[in-house]
Protein backbone atom coordinates (compact mmCIF):
# COMPACT_ATOMS: atom_id res chain seq x y z
CA UNK A 1 0.00 0.00 0.00
CA UNK A 2 1.22 3.36 -0.83
CA UNK A 3 0.37 6.58 1.49
CA UNK A 4 -0.68 8.47 -1.29
CA UNK A 5 -4.19 6.12 -2.36
CA UNK A 6 -5.25 7.39 1.41
CA UNK A 7 -8.32 9.84 0.86
CA UNK A 8 -7.50 13.20 2.17
CA UNK A 9 -10.30 13.12 4.87
CA UNK A 10 -7.68 9.82 5.96
CA UNK A 11 -4.28 11.93 6.08
CA UNK A 12 -6.20 14.90 7.44
CA UNK A 13 -7.37 13.30 10.36
CA UNK A 14 -3.93 11.45 10.90
CA UNK A 15 -1.41 14.47 10.46
CA UNK A 16 -4.00 16.26 12.51
CA UNK A 17 -4.12 14.08 15.29
CA UNK A 18 -0.19 14.20 15.22
CA UNK A 19 0.39 17.62 14.62
CA UNK A 20 -1.84 18.40 17.81
CA UNK A 21 0.28 15.90 19.68
CA UNK A 22 3.53 17.91 18.06
CA UNK A 23 2.45 21.15 19.31
CA UNK A 24 1.65 19.38 22.72
CA UNK A 25 5.06 18.32 23.15
CA UNK A 26 6.89 20.96 21.68
CA UNK A 27 5.26 23.52 24.29
CA UNK A 28 5.73 21.21 26.96
CA UNK A 29 9.61 20.51 25.80
CA UNK A 30 9.06 16.58 26.00
CA UNK A 31 11.38 15.27 23.68
CA UNK A 32 10.74 11.07 23.87
CA UNK A 33 7.03 11.67 22.76
CA UNK A 34 7.53 14.31 20.80
CA UNK A 35 9.63 11.99 18.44
CA UNK A 36 7.38 8.94 19.09
CA UNK A 37 5.57 8.56 15.54
CA UNK A 38 8.84 9.56 13.47
CA UNK A 39 10.69 7.39 11.27
CA UNK A 40 13.50 5.60 11.99
CA UNK A 41 15.60 7.67 9.48
CA UNK A 42 14.01 11.11 10.60
CA UNK A 43 15.10 9.67 14.24
CA UNK A 44 18.29 8.94 13.64
CA UNK A 45 18.62 12.98 12.69
CA UNK A 46 16.51 14.19 14.96
CA UNK A 47 19.09 14.91 17.62
CA UNK A 48 18.07 15.48 21.41
CA UNK A 49 20.58 18.05 22.07
CA UNK A 50 19.43 20.10 19.24
CA UNK A 51 15.64 19.72 19.94
CA UNK A 52 16.65 20.27 23.37
CA UNK A 53 17.80 23.41 22.03
CA UNK A 54 15.29 24.39 20.28
CA UNK A 55 12.65 24.03 22.99
CA UNK A 56 14.50 26.02 24.81
CA UNK A 57 15.64 28.81 23.02
CA UNK A 58 12.53 29.43 19.98
CA UNK A 59 10.17 31.42 22.21
CA UNK A 60 7.31 29.74 19.17
CA UNK A 61 8.67 25.89 19.54
CA UNK A 62 7.36 26.50 23.50
CA UNK A 63 4.42 28.86 22.61
CA UNK A 64 2.38 26.82 19.75
CA UNK A 65 -1.31 27.28 19.66
CA UNK A 66 -3.71 24.48 19.41
CA UNK A 67 -5.45 26.69 16.69
CA UNK A 68 -4.09 25.50 13.50
CA UNK A 69 -5.79 24.43 9.79
CA UNK A 70 -4.93 21.94 7.42
CA UNK A 71 -4.49 23.32 3.83
CA UNK A 72 -4.00 20.29 1.91
CA UNK A 73 -1.56 17.60 0.50
CA UNK A 74 1.05 17.32 -1.79
CA UNK A 75 1.51 13.61 -3.18
CA UNK A 76 4.61 12.72 -4.09
CA UNK A 77 6.55 9.07 -4.82
CA UNK A 78 5.56 6.98 -1.45
CA UNK A 79 5.08 10.20 0.89
CA UNK A 80 2.40 12.73 1.41
CA UNK A 81 3.21 16.36 2.70
CA UNK A 82 0.50 17.81 4.56
CA UNK A 83 0.18 21.76 4.91
CA UNK A 84 -0.43 23.59 7.91
CA UNK A 85 -0.94 26.51 8.95
CA UNK A 86 -0.20 27.51 12.09
CA UNK A 87 -0.49 30.15 14.94
CA UNK A 88 1.05 30.87 18.23
CA UNK A 89 -0.18 31.79 21.62
CA UNK A 90 2.57 34.63 22.20
CA UNK A 91 3.36 36.19 18.26
CA UNK A 92 0.83 37.41 16.02
CA UNK A 93 1.23 36.31 12.26
CA UNK A 94 1.00 32.93 10.83
CA UNK A 95 3.40 30.11 10.12
CA UNK A 96 3.36 27.64 7.46
CA UNK A 97 3.86 23.78 8.95
CA UNK A 98 4.50 20.34 6.96
CA UNK A 99 4.46 16.98 8.36
CA UNK A 100 5.25 14.05 5.93
CA UNK A 101 3.69 11.02 6.23
CA UNK A 102 4.57 7.40 4.84
CA UNK A 103 5.07 3.83 5.38
CA UNK A 104 7.75 2.31 7.18
CA UNK A 105 7.28 -1.33 6.45
CA UNK A 106 3.35 -1.34 7.13
CA UNK A 107 3.02 1.17 9.75
CA UNK A 108 2.44 5.05 8.83
CA UNK A 109 5.19 7.11 10.30
CA UNK A 110 6.16 11.11 10.10
CA UNK A 111 9.69 11.26 8.06
CA UNK A 112 9.77 14.78 8.06
CA UNK A 113 8.22 17.63 10.16
CA UNK A 114 8.61 21.31 10.14
CA UNK A 115 7.39 24.97 10.94
CA UNK A 116 8.45 27.89 8.50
Amino acid sequence: MNITDRTDEELFDLAGTWWKDLIKYSNNKNYLMFIEHFSKSLRAGANEMEIGKQFAKSELAQNLSPDFDILGTIRRGEHVTVIIRQRSKKQEGEWLGRIVLGYEGDVVKIFSVSLF
